[in-house]
């Protein structure tokens, strides 16, 4: 039973899907929260009708004796925001902002969410991975995850794909066999 019920996300639905390559008039930023008030920003931020995406993974606890899952954010402090100057502006005034960081490469940071967000819906055991190193770019051929594209890494002896949010150098992995990868 969870704690409580599951946060939005991604607001609206279509930021993903294409809104963030149609809307010219809003850019991406990187806003970097106080200390555990991503969800709180996120609330604010959706009553201002302020896009933003912030990807949650579930997190299965035992509290008592009894097993209890919560959502917590898969980037510690981190929360994209795709707005207007103004909207920005918006969200510092939340006073729960610590740090704005401007993206540089917008189209780059819109694909590594894309694949982030088709992780997290597989539901598939995810790894959180922090200062990434380069390695093979490779893009998954078949099942469910077809087509999401990432780097081969290797961690304790076994391989895993590797998808990174290139701009924060973190990034999160799965378990992967070397037939169900090709090369880019």
């Amino acid at each position: 039973m969870p704690i409580l019920d599951r946060e939005t996300t991604v607001y609206p639905e279509n930021l993903l899907a294409d809104l963030a390559e149609r809307d010219t008039t809003r850019k991406w930023w990187a806003v970097y929260t106080k200390a555990r008030q991503e969800k709180a920003f996120v609330r604010q931020l959706e009553g201002m009708d302020v896009p933003f995406y912030l990807p949650l993974i579930p997190k299965d606890n035992l509290i008592r004796g009894r097993r209890v899952r919560s959502h917590i954010p898969l980037f510690t402090g981190y929360v994209f925001l795709f707005g207007t100057d103004e909207e920005r502006v918006k969200g510092l005034t939340t006073n729960r902002v610590s740090t704005v960081i401007d993206v540089k490469d917008p189209q780059q940071l819109v694909t590594d969410l894309r694949n982030i967000a088709t992780l997290i819906e597989s539901d598939a055991r995810l790894t959180i991975e922090s200062r990434l190193e380069p390695g093979d770019p490779v893009r998954i051929k078949t099942g469910s995850m077809a087509g999401l594209e990432g780097t081969v890494v290797h961690r304790r002896g076994k391989t895993r794909l590797l998808v990174a949010v290139n701009m924060l150098q973190q990034g999160v992995s799965i378990e992967i066999e070397d037939f169900q990868v090709e090369p880019i």
